[in-house]
């Protein structure tokens, strides 16, 4: 049996229900549940690996890390920003690296996004599962540090 799996926030904010997110393939959960984290920084922040394993998908707005045991774990930096070609992003890795917790993988102007008309919401997916594997750090308006557990997985 696998272990529970805890996923650390990429970025500082405050929470939020992924519910709550203006995207319906996230508020619905159409790529599995998670949080949002609402970043509390309008400059440019590093975007970190909120486990350790594989980047097995690498965008500049997005980003996929395969654990181990094959659970993936999805970060999506700010909504509808796939629009923007990869302005205000900075990669910091590549496709196929092995990474850790904390290890930067982005550097996101956050304020050019927002400038360009893109909401800062960060949702963080625990991809391919059900809800009730997931078990939140916290309520919705809960305050993170970079790399405080958003939640805990189950497998």
């Amino acid at each position: 049996m696998s272990e529970r799996l805890t996923v650390a926030a990429p970025i500082a904010g405050s929470l939020v229900e992924l519910a709550d997110v203006p995207d319906d393939v996230f508020a619905q959960e159409m790529l599995g549940p998670g949080i949002a984290v609402q970043p509390d920084s309008t400059g440019v922040v590093e975007v970190v690996a909120p486990v350790d394993g594989v980047l097995s998908a690498l965008h500049p707005h997005a980003f996929v890390i395969q654990v181990p045991d094959g659970r993936a774990v999805l970060v999506h930096l700010g909504l509808d920003t796939v629009r923007l070609l990869g302005q205000t992003f900075t990669l910091d890795c590549g496709q196929g690296d092995t990474v850790r917790a904390g290890q930067v993988l982005v550097t996101w102007d956050v304020a050019a996004a927002v400038a360009h008309g893109k909401p800062a919401l960060c949702p963080v997916v625990a991809l391919q599962t059900e809800r009730s594997a997931l078990h939140a750090a916290g309520p919705a308006g809960t305050a993170v540090h970079q790399l405080d557990p958003l939640f805990t997985w189950d497998a």
